[in-house]
């Protein structure tokens, strides 16, 4: 299956939380992008994620030995027709280690990194990591629970390699990115405890792992979000049977990609709105303002709210 990036409107970033330290190098490798290769200290290595999420990760577990960047960061570039500038070239040429999906959902990292080898450049594949076959039909890993962990031990391991004296500071820094996600678990262990099978309709399958894992009850057919996802226009009886899940609120919530701007999306959440059905953002890509685990706890909050209090979150 092909996949695709669905085009985004632009929004105002949410307002910095409180952040740990660490994370001011991981928002500054994500944010300042990978417009043009980086000056690299000496000492630090210059590790790339093919989405901003991963780039944020590769900095928190580096942290002071690695200069993070991101090379997908902007909502408006569809992956799969990404064409790379001689800087994003350069970037990937001087990058010592790499971490991107797999999937097909950032295939064009494989043809940069073939267009320019270096050796002894590390790459990690999310979904072989994961051994998650090609058939895979969701691709939005990151909103595993059990993905973050793998891929924090993963980056330890490559990174141990490159720089063998800091392999005990990068496993540490590891384990206390695992430790950081225990507030998030808690959260989806304390919504699968209050509202097991909880019925949500979605528009994509962009947060569907963490509702699997919130124990939440996914009504909206499969083949449904696939078609948005992809760009194809869904059957009308799909689209009959999502719009009934809505207008005689059969759902305890609604869960849309915040990101997207395709009109029956649209149409979709003004009917969501219009029957009083909680609706919850959820995002693609890491919004501005956040670090992973910040990121992926206030999307779980943000359906506790949707569901116990019937409050909608539109923004993060």
């Amino acid at each position: 299956m092909r996949w695709r990036r669905l085009r985004f409107s632009n929004t105002a970033p949410a307002p910095l939380r409180a952040l740990a330290p660490t994370l001011a190098l991981a928002l500054a490798g994500c944010a300042a992008g990978a417009a043009s290769v980086p000056r690299v200290r000496p000492g630090r290595l210059l590790v790339v994620g093919a989405e901003s999420q991963y780039a944020n990760v590769l900095a928190q577990v580096g942290g002071r030995y690695v200069t993070a960047r991101a090379i997908e960061r902007n909502p408006n570039t569809d992956p799969h027709s990404y064409e790379a500038s001689p800087a994003i070239a350069a970037l990937i040429a001087k990058a010592r280690l790499v971490v991107q999906n797999g999937l097909g959902y950032d295939a064009f990292m494989s043809r940069l990194e073939a267009a320019s080898p270096a050796r002894g450049r590390q790459v990690i594949v999310v979904q072989r990591l994961l051994h998650l076959p090609s058939s895979t039909p969701n691709p939005h890993l990151w909103y595993s629970p059990r993905t973050m962990p793998a891929v924090a031990r993963a980056i330890a391991g490559a990174l141990g390699t490159l720089e063998p004296a800091h392999a005990a500071y990068f496993r540490a820094r590891a384990a206390r990115f695992d430790a950081s996600l225990r507030a998030w678990r808690a959260a989806l262990l304390t919504f699968a405890r209050r509202h097991s099978h909880a019925p949500v309709a979605v528009t994509e399958p962009v947060s569907n792992y963490l509702l699997e894992a919130a124990h939440a009850r996914i009504l909206t057919p499969f083949q449904f979000q696939a078609d948005l996802m992809n760009g194809v226009d869904p059957p009308p009886q799909d689209v009959a049977l999502e719009q009934e899940l809505l207008a005689r609120r059969r759902v305890a919530a609604f869960v849309y990609n915040r990101q997207v701007t395709d009109p029956l999306t649209r149409a979709l959440l003004a009917l969501a709105r219009r029957s009083r059905v909680a609706v919850v953002a959820a995002y693609e890509t890491m919004p501005p303002g956040y670090d992973y685990q910040a990121w992926m706890l206030a999307e779980t909050r943000a359906l506790e709210r949707a569901v116990a209090a019937h409050i909608s979150t539109e923004r993060l």
